[in-house]
């Protein structure tokens, strides 16, 4: 890949994981929203589990238009990683400033009251996981705004990776289309 390559798939990653960023503020603001009314928090684990589509619809556009149709693997796998890098660099901006600012301890307290509901209380127990829930509900009591948001940065990147792999193997084309 020459210099000027790799600066086209930057900026093709920077303006799409844009639009992915917005895709996943979307699906944040619904889950939040939906933990005080119920129905949207579905709406917002839908958008989520979009991504990885939205993502392969991405790279195919920066293939067929950026590329004149042509991708290889190792070039799509690069450009999912840079997009999914710029997305989660922005969502944990957009988070860190939510936690830090909006949120008052409203996510800690509904998931804390999510997992004291006796229901709950009781599945867990039946699966032998009692500790492992009191351990989580005194963790997410001690964690700062940015230890959360590292955390979901951390995800977001590692699911990137992750699912980049498969989505550069289903996008990649050696010969363009003839017309």
């Amino acid at each position: 890949m020459t210099a000027i390559d790799y600066i086209q798939l930057r900026a093709f990653a920077r303006y799409d994981g844009l639009k992915l960023f917005g895709l996943w503020i979307a699906s944040f603001a619904c889950y939040m929203v939906g933990l005080r009314e119920p129905g949207l928090d579905v709406v917002g684990l839908v958008l989520a589990l979009v991504t990885p589509f939205y993502a392969a619809r991405l790279l195919r556009r920066f293939r067929d238009e950026g590329l004149e149709g042509v991708v290889s693997f190792g070039r799509g796998w690069a450009y999912v990683l840079f997009l999914f890098f710029y997305a989660s660099l922005l969502f944990a901006i957009a988070q860190f400033a939510y936690f830090m600012w909006m949120d008052k301890g409203f996510f800690v307290s509904a998931l804390t009251s999510m997992l004291n509901d006796p229901a709950m209380m009781e599945s867990m127990k039946r699966m032998g996981m009692e500790g492992q829930m009191s351990e989580l509900m005194t963790m997410l009591g001690t964690m700062r705004p940015i230890d959360l948001v590292l955390n979901i940065l951390t995800s977001n990147l590692m699911i990137g990776c992750i699912v980049g792999l498969p989505i550069a193997l289903v996008c990649k084309r050696e010969r363009p289309i003839e017309h």
